[in-house]
C-alpha cells in the first residue's frame, strides 16, 4: 500500500537543491496545514470545560464548587495519560513516512489495549476520592456533588482514552482535521445535555453539578462509536481495516509506546501540578492575589495554544522526516520553525504587556484585582517567550522520539529552579525584599529559561545526527 494515496494532507518532501527561503516557506506551510486543525481541536476542548463551569456556576455555587474540585482532581490525572497516548502519534507518523504500513495498525491496537488499562487505574482512583476529599474538608454538599459528578465522569474515560487512542492513527497520518471535527462534535453534544441534565429539561431530573459529569460521558461516548463508523467507512481508511486488522497485545509493541509515552506523560503531570501548588502556595496572601494570579495565568494559557499546536505539528513533521531518511530537512524544520515561534512569542509578549489592562477588566471589576493581574500580564509576557521555545523545542525532540532526557531537563526546571526560586521570592528576604505573587512568576520565569536553553541545545545535537532514524529503530 502506497501511503502516499491515502493522505489528503501529504507532507512534502522537497528538494535538496530548491532555494533555502522556498524550502522554509514550504515548511512553514506544512505546519500551518498540519497545526490549524489541531489549535480548533485544543480550543474546542478547553471549551468543554468552560461551558461545564458557566452551566454549573449557574446552578448553585455548591454546584460549581463540587465541579471544580472534581476538575481539579481529573485534570492532572487525564493529562498524564494523553501525554501517554501522544505516544503513538510520533510512532505513527515515522512509519508513514517511511512507507511501512504493515507497522502501523499494530501500534493502533496495542496504544488501545493502554488506553483501556489506563482507563481502569482511573476509574478506580477517580469513584474513591471520598478519603482525599475529607483530607481537604469540603462541606457536605459540595463534596456530594464532587463524588457523583466524578463517578458519572468516569464512565466516559474509556471512550475519552479510546479516542485518544485513535488519534494516533489519524494524526499519525497527517490527518489533524478529523480530530478537530470530533473534537467540535463533542462541544455541541456536551451543551445541550448539560442544559438538560443540569437544570432537569425535557422531563429529565434536575442533577446539577452532576449532570455535567453524566453530559461528558454521553457525549464522549457518542464521539466514539461515529469515529469508528468514520473510519470504518471513510475511503481514507479502508485500506487499514481496523476490526480485521485487530490482534493480541504485543509485549514488544507496548514496551516502545510506553518507553516514549510515560515520559510525555510525567513531563505534561510535572507541569500542570506546579501551576497547581503554584495557586495553593498563593493562597495565605489573600483571594485577591489568587484571583489576579489565575486571570494572568488563564490569559497565558490562551496565547499558549497557538505554539503548542505548532508543536504538535512540528512533532508529527519531523517524525515523518525521519521515517522517510530525510534529516537534513528535518533539520531544517526544527532550526526554521524555533524562529518562526519566537517572532510570534515576542508578538504575543507585546500584545500581553500593552493591553494588560484591558485584558483583565474581562475577568474582573474589582480593582485590586485588576491591579495584581496586569500587575502579573507583565511577567506574563516575559514567561510566554520561555515557554514558546520550550514547548517547541521539547516537541521537536518528540519528533525525534527523544523523550527521557527532556523528561529529566523539565522536572530540574520546574522543581530545582522554578518553585524553589519562586517560594524564596515571594515570601523570604533572602535575596530580595519578599515580593508576593511575582516572586512565582520569576521563578517559573527562570525554571522555564534554563528548560529552554537546554532543550534547544539538545534538539541542536540530535537535530545534526545524519542517519537518526537507524537510530530510531525506524528501519523496516
Amino acid at each position: 500500500m502506497n501511503l502516499d494515496i491515502i493522505d489528503e494532507n501529504h507532507q512534502p518532501i522537497g528538494k535538496a537543491n530548491e532555494p533555502l527561503g522556498v524550502r522554509i516557506k514550504r515548511e512553514w506551510l506544512t505546519l500551518t496545514i498540519l497545526g490549524a486543525p489541531i489549535l480548533i481541536g485544543q480550543l474546542a476542548q478547553i471549551s468543554n470545560g468552560v461551558v461545564d463551569t458557566i452551566m454549573a456556576g449557574h446552578a448553585s455555587a455548591d454546584d460549581l464548587t463540587g465541579v471544580a474540585i472534581g476538575n481539579s482532581l481529573w485534570l492532572p490525572l487525564m493529562l498524564f495519560m494523553i501525554g501517554l497516548l501522544n505516544a503513538t502519534q510520533p510512532i505513527i507518523s515515522g512509519y508513514r513516512g517511511a512507507n511501512q504500513p504493515h507497522k502501523i495498525m499494530p501500534v493502533t491496537w496495542n496504544a488501545v489495549y493502554i488506553s483501556l488499562a489506563a482507563a481502569l487505574i482511573a476509574i478506580l482512583l477517580l469513584t474513591n476520592v471520598e478519603p482525599v476529599l475529607g483530607l481537604i474538608q469540603m462541606e457536605d454538599n459540595s463534596a456530594r456533588i464532587t463524588t457523583g459528578y466524578l463517578k458519572a465522569f468516569a464512565l466516559g474515560i474509556p471512550a475519552i482514552l479510546l479516542l485518544l487512542s485513535l488519534r494516533g492513527l489519524t494524526d499519525g497520518l497527517g490527518h489533524t482535521k478529523i480530530f478537530m471535527a470530533f473534537s467540535i462534535l463533542t462541544v455541541l453534544i456536551n451543551a445541550p445535555l448539560n442544559y438538560v441534565l443540569i437544570y432537569g429539561k425535557l422531563g429529565m431530573p434536575a442533577l446539577g453539578g452532576i449532570g455535567c459529569g453524566w453530559a461528558t460521558a454521553i457525549a464522549q461516548w457518542c464521539s466514539l462509536l461515529l469515529l469508528l463508523a468514520y473510519l470504518h467507512f471513510a475511503p481514507a481508511f479502508k485500506n487499514f481495516h481496523l476490526w480485521q486488522a485487530r490482534m493480541a497485545p504485543n509485549l514488544g509493541i507496548i514496551q516502545q509506546i510506553l518507553g516514549l509515552g510515560i515520559p510525555i506523560g510525567f513531563t505534561i503531570f510535572v507541569e500542570a501540578t506546579m501551576f497547581s501548588l503554584v495557586a495553593l502556595l498563593l493562597a495565605p496572601l489573600g483571594t485577591d492575589v489568587v484571583a489576579g494570579h489565575q486571570i494572568a495565568l488563564n490569559v497565558v494559557s490562551i496565547f499558549f495554544m497557538v505554539p503548542m499546536s505548532i508543536g504538535l505539528a512540528i512533532t508529527l513533521r519531523i517524525s515523518f522526516l525521519i521515517g522517510a531518511e530525510q534529516p537534513k530537512t528535518a533539520r531544517l524544520v526544527a532550526r526554521s520553525t524555533i524562529i518562526l515561534v519566537t517572532a510570534i512569542s515576542f508578538c504575543f509578549a507585546g500584545l500581553m504587556y500593552t493591553f494588560a489592562r484591558p485584558i483583565a477588566s474581562l475577568y474582573s471589576t474589582e480593582s485590586d484585582v485588576l491591579l495584581i493581574a496586569e500587575l502579573l500580564l507583565g511577567y506574563g509576557a516575559m514567561f510566554q517567550i520561555a515557554d514558546v521555545l520550550q514547548v517547541v523545542c521539547i516537541s521537536g525532540l518528540r519528533g525525534y522520539k527523544d523523550t527521557r532526557i527532556p523528561m529529566y531537563i523539565m522536572l530540574s526546571s520546574f522543581w530545582g529552579i522554578g518553585i524553589p526560586l519562586g517560594y524564596i521570592l515571594a515570601f523570604r528576604d533572602w535575596l530580595v525584599p519578599a515580593m508576593g505573587a511575582p516572586g512565582f512568576w520569576i521563578g517559573l520565569i527562570a525554571g522555564l529559561s534554563h528548560a529552554a536553553v537546554w532543550l534547544l541545545i539538545r534538539l541542536f545535537l540530535i537535530s545534526r545526527q545524519q542517519h537518526p532514524s537507524v537510530a530510531l529503530g525506524l528501519k523496516a
